[in-house]
């Protein structure tokens, strides 16, 4: 049986900019193949709050972090 080691664990910090991001083309892209958001107007503007809002998530979890 191998002996287990101790190891300091790491800790991964999230990248909220990233994964924002993701999770709002996820859903556009729902939202385009069921239907619902037809006006290509509609998607860009709601693509660009959407991207806005994640900076601005990414960047005061930053600030809070301390780095």
């Amino acid at each position: 049986m191998p002996r287990e080691v101790e190891r300091p664990r790491r800790v991964h910090r999230t990248d909220w900019m990233a994964l924002l991001s993701g999770l709002l083309f996820i859903v556009l892209g729902i939202l385009v193949v069921t239907r619902t958001i037809g006006d290509p107007l509609v998607l860009v503007g709601v693509l660009v709050l959407g991207l806005a809002g994640a900076g601005l998530v990414a960047i005061v979890a930053r600030v809070v972090r301390g780095k």
